[in-house]
């Protein structure tokens, strides 16, 4: 197993969540939004959700692209299986009400197949919550910022993916 590519960008998770989509695939989508819920990160092959337990604090996003993925690490939180399609091999990191946090460039436009794992995502939802339930009334404007940029544990999301085939040809009527 080859690694072919790696590309880390760090983003702040919109009411919770960070996408990762096509370049063309604007339109994001309700039920996958809502399994994010249960799933942690789900998508409709087109669109992934990620959901953070924080909204406030940066969180680490590694796509790793793979002649064939390795299994997930023995000390990820948890994992799920992903597909995600880019017809034009560019990837968007979105923050869902924030804009985009960057983008990458795949080795190739086409279907892309493996599993996303994350670590420190509790740790994270503890540090946030400790700190917000310690926040003085007079504390100075500065002080959040410093306290999410101070976080000993950074909540990280990887996608490890290969590719498996060209993009689904584009009907002429959609």
């Amino acid at each position: 197993m080859a690694l072919l590519a790696e590309h880390h960008i760090t983003a702040t998770p919109g009411r919770r969540v960070v996408e990762v989509y096509d370049a063309d695939a604007y339109l994001g989508d309700e039920a996958a939004l809502a399994a994010a819920e249960t799933q942690v990160v789900a998508g409709n092959g087109y669109h992934l959700y990620l959901l953070s337990l924080q909204p406030d604090m940066k969180v680490q996003i590694t796509i790793r692209i793979w002649d064939t993925p390795p299994t997930p690490p023995a000390d990820a939180e948890g994992h799920t299986s992903v597909t995600l399609e880019s017809e034009t091999g560019t990837l968007v990191i979105g923050q869902l009400d924030r804009g985009p946090a960057g983008d990458l460039t795949l080795p190739r436009p086409g279907v892309y197949e493996g599993h996303a794992w994350w670590t420190n995502r509790q740790a994270g939802a503890d540090y946030c919550n400790t700190t917000l339930s310690r926040l003085p009334d007079d504390a100075p404007d500065s002080w959040l910022t410093d306290a999410w940029n101070n976080n000993p544990a950074t909540e990280r999301y990887v996608l490890d993916l290969a590719y498996t085939r060209e993009p689904a040809p584009l009907n002429d009527e959609d």
